[in-house]
């Protein structure tokens, strides 16, 4: 949880050029984003890969026909049996976007990797009668299936913390609104900010608004002018002391 929480935020937070250890989470903020991928597909995928080792046993019991169960059992032996092509499907694969355009769902090769070599391990993925496999063998394939399942998890992490960002900047305006109020000048400018001279007789003389908040940490306010646009525009850190203060203010809601 915490590998992956970490992945997510760094995709995430560097999406608006933040380095998820500069801004300052602690391990437990990072464990408790991992919880972001545990999205109903996720969840359906798991159950499937649960219920899947086990489903001609469990056809039966649901009163399914003889000829249904094998038929399903012979289908479950081909795909066991086709195991190097899973491995390498996702080795061509991994090489197109190793050596192309990387595309969306790139986790999908080292899944294919994977899941060959897990299926490679099955009793049903050998023709020899009686034929078992070597601990050492299921070891090194165990593990090295267990490496590109870890590869699986980062590759999607950092795709969906890339999604969220994107999605996010789309919805700007809902998030918290926060005017900054000043004695000097601040070197802040980009679309949808507004700069206002109060008068040389008040002490919070300048005031910044039509900014978002993204986080805050530590005094430290990570800020967003609306209309912020990821090629271009910069991300502001400005920190709350005797010179400034900061005031925060509901987003635009959503009608209801």
């Amino acid at each position: 949880m915490l590998y992956t929480g970490f992945v997510h935020s760094r995709a995430y937070y560097g999406y608006f050029r933040l380095d998820v250890f500069a801004v300052g989470f602690d391990p437990i903020e990072m464990a408790l984003r991992s919880l972001r991928l545990a999205t109903f597909p996720v969840l359906m995928t798991l159950s499937l890969v649960g219920v899947l080792p086990v489903l001609p046993q469990l056809l039966p019991s649901l009163g399914v026909p003889d000829r249904t169960v094998r038929a399903v059992a012979r289908a479950a032996r081909a795909v066991a049996r086709a195991h190097l092509a899973f491995v390498a499907a996702g080795l061509l694969l991994m090489l197109a976007w190793r050596y192309g355009h990387p595309w969306s769902f790139r986790w999908a090769a080292p899944l294919l990797v994977a899941v060959g070599l897990l299926l490679g391990q099955s009793d049903a993925a050998t023709t020899a009668p009686g034929h078992r496999h070597r601990p050492g063998h299921r070891a090194v394939a165990v593990i090295a299936a267990s490496l590109f399942l870890m590869w699986v998890v980062a590759l999607a992490a950092g795709e969906l913390g890339r999604q969220d960002a994107h999605r996010d900047v789309g919805q700007l305006v809902r998030r918290v609104s926060v005017v900054v109020l000043s004695t000097d000048t601040l070197s802040m400018n980009g679309p949808g900010l507004k700069v206002e001279d109060l008068g040389k007789d008040t002490h919070f003389r300048y005031r910044y608004s039509g900014l978002r908040l993204l986080v805050e940490r530590e005094r430290r306010y990570y800020l967003l002018p609306l209309g912020w646009r990821h090629d271009t525009d910069a991300t502001y850190v400005v920190e709350d002391d005797d010179d400034i203060r900061i005031d925060l203010y509901p987003g635009t809601q959503p009608g209801r």
